[in-house]
């Protein structure tokens, strides 16, 4: 091997991993929730199915598509006329379609040879090795111009080779075992593995999550092709596309098995939810095998369990957050978009008496709104949380500082309050967090509450949506934690370590394999988890 081209081959490999380390290692907190920019087309390699293409030029924008097509991947690229590789483009019609390609790290870094990508609303990278790509591509301009044109709403696709060099963590190489590399971070979080099923890959990816396992695995078969959107994820095709988090813990401190989900043809998954799950699972174990008692040493917390709230439980509230004039904060985050203003909760808490309401919501909350939570939060005496899917309020503020806001409220002696969604989000284990539907009571990746009920899942609807076969499931899985079921039109009222039923139906708590149902005027210890005489 000559000098120079050992150089040359450490100087690429050199800017791969400053590049690599321009990425600091995810956190749940700092996964962006809407997902990507712009989209990704993924096909596993074969024959390019017709409606992956016609996807791929929709996305790009149809006739008014500015396409790239680069064949670095392939041996032939540096002999095979344009015609070769962008024939099956053009006719489609699109407003332009060019060929980019070098071998030059320097020339893949010039202003003019990237201007193409510039103006590009689509880019497709062509089969062969992935390595070829990284050598050619990896830290220079061209990588800046893809990561460009996905922030303006473009979209990135390829094929084989060109499906593998997407992810960060690259594939390589390697038949039993993977050959890794590094790629383009183009779907944050994963690695890909193409021909999946017809090259029998299964045993590599899942050596390579089982000792990465903050990585989502995506095993993506030919003729098949994974779309990505924002947090959207939907398979394309004829085949299916494995998607894989690797096993937590050891031996016999295995608390998560190798997971596989297997995806087809208009199937869709969450992106957000996946890579949370991963970092779940990279991370330490939860729910703890030993847990926190359910006590709360400061404050309440009314947590209620949907359907209209009974004026009693509501006047309960205001009362603990210290009274009619007293500044409370409604928080509609739980809301699907646009949320109502005023929302209904705010009407809810002023027909009982509430008098200096505050509606604190934003989705990606800035240095403008966090100045603005702090000022309400460091006074209010009471905090409610409105119903909608719980999900969202970690999307907004888990592992934030506004989420220690809220908690501060509690440690001042204030109340923390909410039903339906805004009661599950209190638990530690969160209940029903599954981005994609309410159904499932446990939602890898959307697992972990704010806690303010340590050592608790609490669901609600309980009785009326036929909930309690889900409960007894989860308390089995996790014996350490106390379940709570609650009806609607009905709360519980915490102080201390006791819960005080409120309402016009029925509080259910699940300790291990006994279950307690308690009407109103009913008391619960949850540190001793059995029920208290009738005072």
């Amino acid at each position: 091997m000559s000098r120079l081209f050992c150089c040359i081959l450490l100087g690429g490999w050199i800017q791969g991993i400053l590049a690599l380390a321009a990425y600091p290692a995810d956190t749940a907190a700092g996964i962006e929730a809407a997902g990507i920019r712009g989209s990704l087309v993924i096909c596993g390699g074969g024959k390019l199915p017709e409606e992956v293409a016609q996807q791929f030029m929709k996305l790009a924008g149809g006739t008014s598509a500015r396409l790239v097509i680069i064949p670095t991947a392939s041996t032939g690229a540096d002999e095979a006329g344009a015609d070769h590789y962008l024939s099956p483009w053009r006719k489609r019609k699109p407003a332009s379609v060019v060929l980019l390609h070098t071998r030059s790290r320097a020339r893949a870094d010039a202003e003019d040879f990237t201007v193409s990508l510039r103006e590009a609303t689509g880019v497709w990278f062509g089969g062969g090795s992935q390595a070829r790509v990284a050598e050619a591509y990896l830290g220079t301009g061209v990588e800046k111009e893809l990561y460009a044109l996905l922030a303006r709403g473009g979209v990135v696709g390829g094929t084989s080779a060109g499906a593998a060099i997407m992810s960060r963590v690259m594939i390589s190489g390697g038949t039993a075992k993977a050959d890794l590399g590094t790629g383009f971070n183009l779907l944050p979080g994963s690695v890909i593995d193409q021909h999946f099923t017809a090259r029998n890959r299964r045993v590599r990816l899942v050596g390579v999550i089982s000792a990465r396992p903050a990585l989502v695995g995506y095993g993506i078969d030919e003729g098949t092709a994974l779309i990505a959107r924002g947090r959207s994820l939907q398979v394309l095709g004829e085949g299916t596309v494995s998607v894989l988090l690797g096993p937590a813990g050891k031996g016999d401190d295995e608390s998560r098995p190798l997971k596989e989900q297997l995806l087809r043809k208009g199937q869709v998954a969450d992106l957000t939810a996946l890579r949370r799950a991963a970092l779940l699972r990279a991370g330490e174990r939860f729910p703890p095998a030993s847990q926190e008692p359910a006590v709360i040493s400061k404050g309440a917390l009314v947590l209620g369990g949907g359907g209209g709230m009974p004026a009693g439980i509501v006047r309960r509230f205001i009362e603990l957050a210290g009274g009619p004039q007293s500044l409370i904060a409604i928080i509609p985050g739980a809301m699907e978009d646009p949320v109502p203003q005023p929302p209904g909760e705010e009407r809810m808490l002023r027909r009982q008496g509430a008098r200096n309401l505050v509606v604190l919501h934003s989705r990606r909350p800035g240095e403008k709104e966090r100045k603005h939570f702090a000022a309400v939060l460091n006074k209010a005496g009471g905090v409610w949380f409105c119903g909608g899917r719980q999900w969202r309020l970690v999307d907004a503020y888990g592992g934030t500082g506004i989420e220690k806001l809220f908690h501060d409220v509690l440690g001042r002696g204030g109340v923390v309050g909410g039903s339906s969604a805004g009661a599950s989000i209190q638990a530690s284990y969160m209940a029903r967090g599954n981005p994609l539907g309410n159904r499932d009571i446990m939602a890898e990746g959307y697992e972990q509450g704010f806690g303010f009920l340590p050592g608790t899942a609490v669901d609600q609807h309980f009785s009326q949506r036929g909930r309690l076969a889900d409960m007894e499931a989860l308390v089995a899985r996790f014996p350490q934690l106390l379940g709570i079921g609650l009806d609607e039109s009905t709360a519980i009222v915490v102080r201390g370590s006791v819960a005080e039923v409120m309402g016009l139906h029925k509080a259910h708590f699940y300790a291990g394999d006994k279950r307690t149902r308690l009407g109103a005027k009913s008391f619960y210890n949850l540190k001793r988890r059995a029920a208290l005489p009738v005072r």
